[in-house]
């Protein structure tokens, strides 16, 4: 199970660095720049951060917990 996980983990970084390159090719577009100009991107990017860090505590305690009832 362990193994899934650090594969499931390594898939997911190379998602999040493809799609953090191709956000900067957006930089262009008005809207970012009004939102980087209002401070407003730092929370979006707060409250992604956040919601992200939550799914995978959530996905490691169910890991465990499901571990252990495999061991019983």
């Amino acid at each position: 199970m362990k193994q899934y996980f650090k594969s499931f983990l390594l898939v997911l970084i190379a998602h999040v660095c493809i799609i953090s390159a191709h956000a900067q090719d957006a930089a262009a577009n008005t809207n970012t720049d009004v939102m980087r100009s209002n401070g407003k991107i730092y929370v979006v990017m707060a409250v992604v951060v956040t919601i992200v860090t939550g799914l995978f505590a959530y996905v490691y305690s169910i890991d465990k917990k499901i571990s252990k009832l495999e061991n019983k």
